[in-house]
């Protein structure tokens, strides 16, 4: 296992594995959401057993943009949080870096939202109720699920395709909202970013995939959380389109970490993952409709 997948596996295990009692799930692993290039897309599906409230979560497995698959039964764990309160989580993977950009991995996951949404009766979740979150890379994914989705592709040949990919709530742990100043051409542009394949892009390519470009009264109710003292995604990025949502009147909440990086450990790690599923209680309790 490479520096940077270890650093991810280590991340994601220390943010989001919180014991929790609860009941037990129904495992669905590599469910397909597309194709492309002969390939499959695929997520793999946690039910609740009992206790189900209809909502969907769906996760963005994604860290520097590398999407990487793991058994669902080791898995499992990261998201009882989410499953002991009901709720169905969705672990979306999409076209990995350095294999493919940001970009397509944006296509990708917007797919998966459009996918899950046509297939609502099939999974037993509420269309009108989805959430996303992740961290990171995953984190960026989610927000620009949250701020720069549409309702379908009205003049598709594909079915899913003209499905809505809005989401309904979003919760992006120490996400970069501004892939500008992250480009290979940009004078901020930190040197750790030389490890991302991804970061190769330049700041005209950076701007359609950069969320805060994106920021408009009708984006989802947004948590963000992150570290003061994170090196790699400055808490300016979260700060500054905390600030654009509120201009916007958009729905949001930023929980900044004194002490945090970028990821989160023990009173930290139990705290983001409280504030990230009472998020989702509060913004998916109902449809929208009601």
């Amino acid at each position: 296992m490479s520096s940077i997948s270890k650093f991810w596996f280590v991340f994601l295990f220390c943010v989001v594995s919180v014991p929790c009692s609860g009941q037990d799930v129904d495992i669905t692993a590599d469910v397909v959401y597309g194709h492309k290039l002969g390939l499959a897309m695929t997520c793999d599906v946690f039910a609740p057993n009992e206790k189900t409230n209809g909502a969907a979560v769906l996760f963005m497995v994604s860290g520097g943009w590398y999407s990487q698959w793991s058994p669902p039964e080791q898995t499992q764990v990261r998201f009882k949080p989410l499953t002991d309160q009901g709720f169905t989580v969705f672990a979306v993977r999409h076209g990995s870096s350095p294999k493919f950009s940001i970009s397509e991995a944006v296509a990708d996951v917007r797919r998966s939202v459009r996918f899950i949404r046509a297939n609502a009766e099939r999974f037993q979740i509420d269309p009108n109720r989805i959430g996303v979150f992740g961290m990171s890379a995953g984190g960026h994914l989610s927000l620009m699920l949250g701020t720069a989705s549409d309702d379908g592709i009205a003049d598709s040949k594909d079915p899913v395709d003209r499905v809505s990919d809005r989401v309904n709530a979003v919760v992006a742990y120490v996400a970069p909202s501004d892939l500008r100043i992250m480009a290979k051409d940009s004078p901020e542009r930190l040197a750790s970013y030389d490890r991302f394949p991804a970061l190769e892009i330049t700041t005209e390519a950076a701007t359609p995939d950069s969320p805060i470009v994106h920021v408009s009264p009708d984006d989802a109710p947004t948590l963000l959380l992150a570290g003061a003292k994170d090196d790699l995604v400055p808490i300016s990025h979260s700060r500054n389109i905390h600030a654009a949502f509120e201009q916007a009147k958009v729905t949001s909440e930023l929980i900044e970490f004194e002490n945090a990086g970028h990821g989160f450990g023990g009173e930290d790690a139990r705290h983001a993952t409280d504030a990230m599923v009472d998020w989702f209680v509060k913004h998916l309790s109902e449809s929208p409709a009601n």
